[in-house]
């Protein structure tokens, strides 16, 4: 088939609802947008083991210590699914962290803020975890498979990280005056970051567009933000807590909540590379990759082994 012909077979696929595969032809621009995404995607995960990683050992309780411990193997292990998931489409591992490295490719700017107090694993949970699943849970249904398929354990466990944030600032809000003040200050720092973490306005997208022809995406940024804002207000008021917008307030005639504008140059500032913790964040990734070379090493001359041993046999 012509070039022309595997581009239909190609949209036919995506008319009827089914995958893009590994194996498939697929537009050259398709593809380098999938890597994009789930390469950025994969690196959030790896990035974002940071900011909660500094706060296992200054956990509450032994209990907390154990929770958030298992958070944070989650989010490594879902960095793993994305990888793998974004080699099927032949960029290798070594591209995508020399990608990230030298800053080529980006992962989430909330990633780049400080964790202070203990309230913030809360926050970052509860937030950042909950506006992760009105995002993914979209792409449980995108286009192409080894995402998708990836993305059903990933959005399980995510419920669990938004669940285990939400119940933490639920203790802290009904605590003492300190505790809830703790909790307050954490919404007020962690808000606006959050909601910036659907990307930037529908009309200022550059991918926005492409991806949702491609059913790459299955709803735009602005729509996903107005669901988080819409969900998440009801869960603030709920343990009395303060949403940091003072223009915020139900609209009867929309049936949703309008909400004060956001300071999208500091967005901007963050994912250039300007943000608080960017600099301690990438230099940190790159120590631990360079530190666990021997690692790699010895695994690959294990493999090698094996291969030979197994070779061996066979011949014999």
């Amino acid at each position: 088939m012509d070039t022309i012909e595997l581009e239909k077979h190609f949209n036919e696929k995506l008319d009827k609802g089914d995958f893009i595969e590994p194996k498939d032809w697929m537009p050259e621009k398709y593809r380098k947008t999938l890597i994009r995404q789930v390469s950025q995607h994969a690196h959030s995960e790896v990035i974002g083991m940071q900011p909660e990683g500094n706060w296992i050992t200054r956990a509450p309780s032994l209990r907390r210590k154990a929770v958030l411990l298992a958070k944070v193997q989650d989010e490594a292990g879902h960095g793993l699914y994305l990888y793998s998931a974004c080699e099927t489409m032949g960029i290798s591992r070594e591209e995508l962290l020399e990608q990230l490295h030298t800053g080529h490719a980006k992962y989430s700017s909330i990633f780049n803020y400080p964790t202070l107090t203990w309230a913030d694993m809360g926050a970052i949970g509860w937030l950042v975890d909950g506006a992760a699943i009105v995002n993914q849970v979209m792409l449980q249904r995108t286009s192409y498979g080894p995402y998708s398929r990836a993305m059903v354990r990933i959005c399980k466990e995510e419920s669990f990280h938004q669940r285990q944030g939400y119940e933490i600032m639920c203790v802290l809000a009904k605590g003492t005056v300190e505790q809830k003040a703790m909790a307050q200050d954490a919404l007020n720092r962690w808000w606006w970051p959050s909601i910036m973490m659907f990307g930037p306005p529908d009309t200022e997208s550059k991918n926005s567009a492409d991806s949702i022809r491609w059913k790459i995406k299955r709803e735009t940024n602005d729509e996903l933000r107005q669901k988080f804002i819409d969900r998440t207000v009801g869960q603030a008021e709920f343990i009395k807590l303060q949403i940091p917008d003072k223009d915020l307030k139900w609209n009867e005639t929309r049936g949703h909540y309008d909400y004060g504008k956001i300071d999208w140059d500091e967005f901007k500032n963050v994912i250039s590379g300007n943000g608080i913790c960017n600099k301690e964040r990438l230099a940190h990734h790159i120590k631990a990759h360079n530190d666990g070379a021997w690692v790699r090493e010895a695994a690959n001359a294990y493999a090698k082994k094996k291969l030979s041993r197994e070779a061996g046999t066979l011949v014999a």
